[in-house]
């Protein structure tokens, strides 16, 4: 380089030389400084008020400036040629008679003969404000994702993309692309202050160019990341993200939003249909293929509809690259994935599922992130999105690494990447993945292992604080949106607001619940009665928290076998009796609802990600009987007034008899709006059939029998008590008056009180 620069004729050169070496070795930092149009200073002797422009185009032969105005171009005077410096890429030219800055395009030629003309990348001003990049740095700017990233634009009348990512430790950051050969010599981007933010903005680029950022860390030598903002990527191994417009799509959801706003989602019926895009449903004859997400639209829809589920929760849908994550494993948070279209695809099956009153839910997963190398890890050489200490900064069991919460750079990044799923792709709710493992510095951590918090104790006081901060602005920029907790542990306050000091999730799912009813209906029947207080237990606490009752894709892989292979028994009836029993128990249990696709027919087989779920099934009456009794109870917890306010409220629930274990019978009754809809449940999970089993009732009146999961419809023996009973007065179970009904064998009996 300095050779290079001895042999150049350094009378007509005002370039300083240690500007030339960075333009040249590519490690300019301040290339808008440098490159670009410039005043010259009065003491250059070049004349005063006078500009220069410089321009490095790497493999160019010749650069010329072309002055533009409304009119078209009249004279020779409108086109200023840049000298080359020696053998170099570097141009440069003094414009005489030039006092003022205009609008200008830069034209150069190449040995193949292609001429070039475009607006000058450095001839912009920074696309981003000084309060913008302020408020970033403070972790306050909600919206950051429509700033940093790749986002169309247009400056004085010049439609381009703005290019922005924070990379604080780099010595030069490129954009590098398919636009410019994937150059790094092309695009290098100016550093703005202390901020780490690097900023390019270049016009004319389009939908679909694909791009990286090169950049150079304290090691000297450049690599390649993947935009952490980017919002459509390219399929594995390449990983380019690519650039997209989030605003051309034509949403028809308004009546669906608007609703929206006004439910109070804690007394509403809400019935989750939990799923995995890539396994729901796929094309065998076609090689085994995934459905798009227009495909998976039209088959969703109406099947949603049909069992009358209120919502559907999709796995994460967030870019991922391997497919065994499940999508568990983020690269690209802030676009969904390729694998089904692209993301105005995406916004049409949400759509279409408004447009039919059906909710959307993502799993969100801001716990932590794979070591990929093209993506946030080490992002510009250091632990940018991550602890340095990997006692704090990495997953012990999945082998990724955690979010340094403290960050607020990291903290304006994943509340922007919450309220992005909202604002651009319309979704109702997000299912927050591993909030346990956020929220102890300890998790599944060894003594020495981790690092306690400033006061010596072992919560994430960072994380605590970011997952207080991301529910609220949820809530305050989306009202009637939903945020679910996953969360294992008896941590206080989950679904409690941050005002009374919770964490201000609206639900959290009761995992202690499946536990106990699982390990419960696991046992021989013959066993049930010494296991009687796992199906009792979780009354203790069901009002402690806003709970989500939920059997899970978790409770379905791994050797656990599937919720019908759960169930004792030698034959599938047997099993599926027991089955429909314990979904009877679930929806009527307090609690909003969530079941994994497959469950509501019976799935057979452990699911496979790999693999259609097995819609065969559904040709026999066992499984058809499972679907049906899953539909009815939708129906039945959607439509019978008040009774999803008592979800959260334990004054809508009362025991009528909990401690008769030996017959294996739990009685309780669900209070609706009215008394008349209010529902006595009786659950029996032995295989004897009981006549004349007497319970308390608090009403005396008419007992109309409304769902049966032994019914015949359902694939059951069809015993029942002939459409209802009526009340006796026979003191029994504290209270004055009675009904004498027939249990059937694993069965669960639901009765609407009428009166006399």
């Amino acid at each position: 380089m300095t050779s290079l620069w001895n042999n150049l004729v350094k009378e007509y050169m005002l370039i300083k030389k240690c500007d030339f070496e960075a333009l040249i070795g590519a490690y300019c930092s301040n290339s808008h400084a440098v490159l670009g149009m410039h005043r010259l200073p009065v003491t250059s002797g070049k004349g005063k008020g006078e500009l220069i422009v410089r321009a490095f185009l790497p493999n160019a032969e010749n650069c010329s400036v072309v002055k533009l105005s409304h009119s078209s171009l009249k004279s020779e005077d409108s086109i200023f040629a840049l000298e080359r410096l020696g053998n170099s890429d570097v141009f440069e030219g003094v414009l005489e008679g030039e006092d003022e800055f205009f609008t200008y395009q830069l034209k150069a030629s190449y040995q193949n003969g292609v001429i070039k003309q475009f607006y000058d990348p450095y001839s912009f001003l920074p696309t981003i404000s000084e309060e913008s990049l302020y408020l970033f740095n403070e972790g306050k700017d909600r919206f950051i994702h429509n700033k940093l990233g790749a986002n169309f634009l247009t400056i004085d009348g010049i439609s381009g993309v703005s290019f922005l990512v924070w990379a604080p430790a780099a010595k030069r950051v490129s954009l590098v692309g398919d636009f410019n050969a994937w150059d790094g010599r092309c695009h290098m981007m100016r550093g703005l202050g202390s901020s780490g933010i690097w900023e390019i903005f270049i016009s004319g680029l389009t939908e679909g160019v694909k791009y990286k950022f090169e950049i150079l860390g304290e090691a000297g030598v450049p690599f390649l990341k993947t935009d952490p903002y980017g919002k459509y990527f390219e399929s594995p191994p390449h990983n380019a993200s690519i650039v997209y417009d989030t605003h051309n799509y034509k949403w028809n959801d308004d009546k669906w939003l608007k609703k929206r706003k006004s439910v109070n989602w804690k007394n509403a019926p809400c019935s989750i249909y939990e799923m995995h895009l890539g396994s729901w449903k796929r094309k065998i004859e076609d090689a085994n293929r995934q459905l798009s997400y227009r495909e998976i639209a039209e088959e969703l829809v109406p099947y949603l509809k049909d069992l009358k589920f209120t919502h559907v929760e999709f796995m994460p849908l967030a870019e991922h690259p391997f497919d065994g994550s499940w999508g568990y494993q983020v690269t690209g948070f802030f676009a969904p994935t390729q694998r089904f279209g692209s993301p105005e695809d995406f916004k049409y099956l949400v759509d279409q599922l408004h447009q039919n009153d059906i909710g959307v839910i993502m799993d969100w997963v801001p716990a932590h992130f794979p070591e990929d190398r093209f993506a946030l890890a080490r992002f510009d050489e250091t632990a940018l999105y991550e602890h340095e200490d990997p006692r704090q900064g990495k997953h012990q069991d999945w082998g990724t690494l955690i979010f340094n919460y403290e960050r607020c750079e990291v903290k304006s990044f994943l509340i922007s990447n919450a309220l992005a799923w909202f604002e651009h792709f319309h979704i109702d709710g997000l299912r927050v993945d591993a909030v346990a493992s956020m929220l102890y510095l300890d998790y599944s951590r060894k003594e020495g292992e981790w690092v306690p918090n400033k006061y010596g104790g072992r919560e994430n006081v960072d994380a605590i604080y970011f997952l207080r901060e991301v529910n609220d602005e949820v809530h305050k920029y989306f009202p009637g949106a939903l945020m679910i907790a996953e969360e294992s542990t008896s941590f206080d306050g989950v679904s409690r607001d941050t005002v009374s000091g919770g964490l201000g999730f609206d639900f959290k799912w009761n995992m202690g619940w499946m536990h106990d009813i699982l390990h419960y209906m696991r046992k021989d029947p013959i066993f049930r009665k010494y296991e009687h207080h796992h199906l009792t237990f979780g009354m203790l606490y069901q009002f402690s928290e806003s709970f989500v009752q939920v059997f899970s894709h978790d409770e379905v892989v791994h050797g656990k076998s599937s919720m019908l292979s759960k169930m004792p028994g030698d034959s599938i009836s047997t099993k599926a009796n027991q089955l429909r029993a314990l979904y009877g128990l679930m929806w009527l249990w307090p609690g909003k609802k969530t079941l994994f696709m497959g469950s509501e027919f019976g799935q057979s087989a452990e699911w496979n990600y790999t693999q259609s779920l097995d819609w065969h099934l559904l040709a026999y009456l066992d499984h058809q009987g499972i679907q049906a009794v899953v539909r009815d109870l939708n129906d039945l917890y959607v439509n019978t007034p008040g009774i999803a306010n008592g979800d959260v409220d334990s004054g809508c629930f009362e025991w009528i008899a909990c401690a008769d274990s030996e017959s294996g019978v739990i009685a309780f009754i669900r209070w609706g709006e009215t008394e008349s809809d209010s529902l006595l449940v009786v659950a029996h999970f032995t295989p004897i059939y009981r006549e004349n089993y007497r319970v308390g009732v608090p009403l005396d009146g008419y007992y109309q029998e409304i769902l049966n999961t032994d019914a015949h419809e359902y694939g059951g023996l069809g015993f029942g008590n002939n459409g209802g009973v009526e009340s006796e007065s026979v003191a029994w179970d504290s209270r004055s008056d009675s009904i004498s009904i027939n249990l059937p064998p694993n069965s669960l009996t639901v009765f609407r009180y009428k009166q006399k």
